[in-house]
């Protein structure tokens, strides 16, 4: 989920007009820094949070079971049952192999891909209020470069 997607940048353009609109800006002023000031992560960013606060909440057991089911972590695997990282509470979930790039979309696989990208120290966190703040956190470095 690199690149924008068509389906994301209309919703980026209505974020960016109610960026402009609560600062004033005009339409070729830099909207960057004021998405940094409202603390407004860019949709991009703001789908992978969610997905990783849906992801943690299955990771933790605060969730419906039908979203726990379509998941599964990588000690379930079979295959890969010998491996130090399964013996790990902070191994991986495996994503389904996909025919199509289109199928990458589907919450089996988007899911796990973004929870496997997180640091160790933010997938270890257990309290869904901490990991709330840091993911946040996590996600505004990385959308404004933020040392």
């Amino acid at each position: 989920m690199t690149q924008k997607c068509s389906t994301i940048e209309p919703l980026q353009r209505v974020q960016n007009a109610a960026a402009r609109l609560v600062f004033g800006l005009r339409s070729h002023d830099h909207i960057t820094p004021a998405l940094a000031q409202l603390h407004w992560l860019p949709v991009q960013f703001r789908i992978k949070f969610k997905l990783c606060l849906l992801m943690h909440r299955i990771h933790v057991g605060r969730c419906p079971a039908y979203l726990a089911e379509l998941v599964s972590s990588s000690a379930e695997n079979c295959r890969r049952s010998g491996l130090r990282s399964t013996s790990t509470s902070t191994s991986g979930y495996s994503k389904p192999r996909l025919r199509t790039k289109f199928a990458e979309r589907a919450f089996s696989f988007s899911v796990p891909a973004e929870w496997n990208c997180l640091p160790n120290d933010l997938r270890m966190i257990t309290d869904t209020n901490v990991f709330n703040r840091k993911l946040q956190a996590y996600f505004y470095k990385q959308a404004f470069c933020v040392a």
